[in-house]
């Protein structure tokens, strides 16, 4: 009976991970349980296909403990010149109600959140990407310090073929 479990859990992987074809670069790190405005989060991309269009996301992993309504993040994309291309990004984290949105069946939700598509990387040598979380609460002009609820925060390139 296990070695019909086991069989049956390998190929249950090897469905899953088949199936999602179009990553091409898929990775997370941990802020711990609050994440601090001067904590930046950093990727390095690896060599990507200058002929090639692809999609980027912002994945984010919250739970219970998030008490906001949306999320504000500051995201550059570094070039192998050292130019960066700075973005101010807002997303809506709970529905109406303020439960969180996003995927998972626990109180931790799995939010895939669009940054750019049909992006090419034409300069060759290594790009990065940094991510800061930049809240505010109403009416006030300094960020939070430590944004509770974030536990992880991701990059993800797709390929657009």
């Amino acid at each position: 009976m296990k070695i019909k479990n086991s069989i049956l859990f390998v190929l249950l992987l090897f469905l899953v991970i088949s199936c999602d074809k179009k990553r091409v670069f898929d990775d997370y790190k941990s802020v711990g349980k609050a994440w601090h405005k001067d904590s930046i989060v950093t990727f390095d991309l690896p060599k990507l296909d200058p002929k090639k269009a692809y999609n980027m996301y912002v994945n984010v992993r919250d739970n219970d403990d998030y008490p906001f309504n949306n999320l504000f993040l500051i995201v550059s994309l570094e070039q192998p010149n050292h130019k960066v291309k700075v973005d101010t990004l807002e997303y809506l984290m709970t529905n109406p109600d303020g439960s969180l949105l996003g995927d998972g069946f626990t109180d931790i939700k799995e939010n895939k959140l669009f940054y750019k598509d049909n992006e090419r990387f034409t300069q060759k040598g290594n790009y990065k990407i940094h991510i800061k979380q930049a809240v505010r609460q109403t009416g006030k002009i300094e960020g939070v310090s430590s944004l509770p609820g974030i536990t992880d925060v991701g990059f993800r390139i797709e390929s657009t073929e």
